[in-house]
């Protein structure tokens, strides 16, 4: 279908936009929305961009995890059964701060790449998955990532090149030039990495800008069948960011992104809209194609937003089943896409989580 006939379904057939993605995602998952069980983890704060929005980012050498504290992360982690460790930390904050190239050279490494390499080898010794978000890397990098890790993931958040401008909410993140992303998101598809990309909504982009950006995305996995899910993420403003008094996006743009992704991304996609960002609307993101909440951790609080709590992971279930869907946990790997592990991957998932049934449908 076309640009144009997207952007009607939009200004003119809006229900009809929702019936559509609604019978998609019903035909394809029926009743079932999946969640992981995840540990989230934040490496380090330090970055070197700087998002309008962002209250993550820190310059504090001090925010780095070391080994032996995240050990004992992954200690309470197994204690509470998550089986997915969500690795998050700043962009290759080598290249803005000196301080994090002391730190790391403390570990024998030369980059972040290397550090979340060696944590992701204590995940996998452990019996449990890694999912790791390092922003924008090198093939190379992918490359060696792709053998310590279940699944990898870049937020394209817009393919728009406005946001880049002056007062936008990339001015001062370089490499958030939406070319740069596509461009790891491609590299992902040709060493056959299960990924995970998206979007974020209402940080200044427009209704065309999120056609194009899906457009974008589904013309690439298209080619590769690697991209295994998309985030629709909606803005929600921070304390003492340069966007704090920015509003958030209406519902109908959030609801509407929904239904885009499952309408334009075809079948193979799931389409992931996070719980805690949508508490008093769940239901009608599922209604408009979302078939998955993404990450719930029983214990980790969401970093990125840390002002959104998560939603009781049996209270969610209870919440669900009464208006007709199942919730059922899955792991950071799709079963489509298990084809694309190596073998030490594809044991821990059959040895420890196959009998346990924590498989998506």
């Amino acid at each position: 279908m076309s640009f144009d006939h997207y952007l009607s379904l939009l200004n003119n057939e809006p229900q009809e936009l929702q019936s559509l993605a609604n019978e998609k995602a019903r035909k394809l998952f029926g009743q079932t929305i999946t969640y992981s069980r995840n540990f989230f983890v934040p490496i380090t704060h330090q970055c070197r961009n700087r998002c309008g929005y962002c209250s993550f980012v820190s310059d504090d050498v001090k925010s780095w995890i070391t080994p032996d504290s995240f050990k004992s992360l992954l200690e309470k982690a197994k204690s509470v059964n998550c089986s997915e460790i969500l690795l998050t930390l700043g962009e290759k904050p080598e290249k803005k701060h000196a301080t994090a190239r002391e730190f790391l050279r403390k570990y024998g490494c030369n980059s972040t790449v290397e550090y979340v390499k060696m944590f992701c080898e204590i995940v996998l010794e452990e019996k449990l998955l890694p999912h790791s978000n390092l922003g924008v890397i090198t093939f190379e990098e992918l490359k060696t990532l792709k053998d310590y890790n279940a699944s990898l993931g870049l937020m394209l958040e817009s393919s728009s090149d406005h946001l880049l401008d002056e007062g936008e909410a990339h001015y001062h993140s370089p490499t958030k030039n939406p070319k740069l992303r596509f461009e790891v998101i491609e590299n992902a598809g040709k060493l056959n990495i299960p990924f995970t990309s998206g979007l974020l909504i209402g940080i200044g982009e427009t209704k065309e800008d999120r056609i194009k950006s899906l457009m974008h995305l589904q013309i690439i996995n298209k080619q590769y069948q690697h991209i295994q899910e998309i985030i629709i993420q909606n803005f929600n403003p921070q304390k003492g960011t340069p966007m704090q008094d920015y509003p958030p996006p209406e519902e109908k743009d959030v609801l509407q992104a929904i239904a885009l992704s499952r309408v334009i991304m075809g079948s193979n996609v799931n389409i992931q809209a996070p719980p805690n960002l949508n508490r008093n609307r769940i239901v009608d993101l599922l209604n408009f194609g979302a078939n998955d909440l993404g990450g719930i951790s029983p214990v980790t609080i969401d970093h990125i937003n840390p002002n959104m709590t998560w939603q009781e992971e049996s209270q969610l279930g209870k919440n669900l089943e009464s208006v007709g869907f199942l919730l059922k946990q899955r792991l950071p790997v799709y079963p489509p896409y298990e084809k694309y592990l190596n073998k030490r991957i594809r044991k821990i998932i059959e040895d420890k989580y196959r009998n346990e049934e924590i498989i998506s449908p």
